[in-house]
């Protein structure tokens, strides 16, 4: 059995057909379309020759940005560039013939449900995914199911307050997680810096053009000894310890799930904010909760997306 995933994200959209395994057989991608038309047009190409590749589908999953009801697929909120797909029904969207069902989430949900059939969270009743990139996504699965809310938004860890008077954060809250702890936010204390002409190999490498500094060039620097790298690095991640801290106080999971490019850092990252977790939470806790990187390989999202559909037919 193959099924469908797609993925839509801000910056590309991504399809391609997934087994039983969760192995990516056929997949297509493009730049995202600004327009409704553009975007029928890829998918019903992609559709057409993914079909021919790997076999029609038995069931499709979308994950996409924004506030999606699983329930009947539809976008009910969503911002920026994918905008035109605010109100319509993913189902409808695909364009699939009618007796191939269609499900649809929130993109972080889409990843989760992947962490569930193939990934980190197989078997496991609650955990917690972070999906550490430009910005900070997340899922709960709560006893053995994907919490959604009264509204469709629990979930948006990358919210969650960590300083009540930060910076204004673009969901419009003040002091977010994704604030202080997100590439983007990594590579603005790196541009300050810089800017200011601080001793470092980030100002030998990035003087004329400080916005090229990337979160990967950040931890990188500091892991080779640069202090005001290492700087940087040690306050994001206390910052984003305290969030984990918190979430943990309050869901009280099995493990906490990471992904998303900022964890290509790997041990720079990992092994500090697992002793500051640690430091946080024994006193309550009295167990070491895992914090494990994202067990499906896949960054596309198509496998996650696919999840969606996969996940349902257990």
């Amino acid at each position: 059995m193959v099924v469908l995933g797609i993925d839509i994200g801000s910056a590309q959209i991504r399809a391609g057909m997934v087994d039983e395994s969760g192995a990516i057989l056929a997949s297509r991608a493009a730049a995202t379309p600004h327009d409704l038309d553009s975007l029928l047009s890829f998918l019903h190409d992609a559709i057409d020759w993914l079909s021919e590749a790997a076999g029609q589908p038995a069931g499709a999953g979308v994950g996409s940005k924004g506030i999606v009801n699983p329930e009947n697929t539809r976008v009910e909120k969503l911002r920026g560039t994918l905008h035109y797909l605010e109100g319509l029904c993913l189902s409808e969207v695909v364009g699939l013939p009618s007796d191939v069902p269609v499900f649809a989430d929130n993109d972080a949900r889409a990843a989760m449900a992947g962490e569930m059939v193939w990934g980190a969270a197989r078997g496991r009743q609650d955990a917690l995914l972070l999906m550490l990139g430009n910005g900070v996504g997340g899922a709960a699965l709560v006893e053995g199911r994907l919490l959604r809310g009264h509204s469709g938004v629990a979930g948006h860890l990358g919210h969650y307050t960590v300083e009540v008077d930060g910076a204004v954060c673009a969901c419009g809250n003040r002091g977010c997680l994704e604030t202080v702890f997100s590439a983007r936010a990594i590579e603005a204390e790196a541009w300050a810096a810089v800017h200011r002409g601080c001793a470092s190999s980030l100002t030998r490498l990035f003087r004329e053009q400080p916005q090229l500094a990337s979160c990967r060039t950040v931890f990188q620097a500091a892991s080779e000894g640069d202090e005001v790298s290492q700087t940087i690095v040690a306050k994001a991640i206390h910052k984003l310890a305290a969030a984990i801290a918190g979430l943990l106080h309050i869901f009280d999971p099995e493990v906490v799930i990471l992904g998303g490019q900022v964890t290509d850092a790997g041990e720079v990252l990992l092994e500090p904010l697992r002793e500051d977790v640690w430091e946080r939470t024994r006193g309550l806790l009295g167990r070491e909760v895992p914090l494990l990187e994202q067990g499906v390989a896949d960054r596309s999202g198509i496998v996650g997306a696919a999840a969606l559909a996969m996940g349902s037919r257990d």
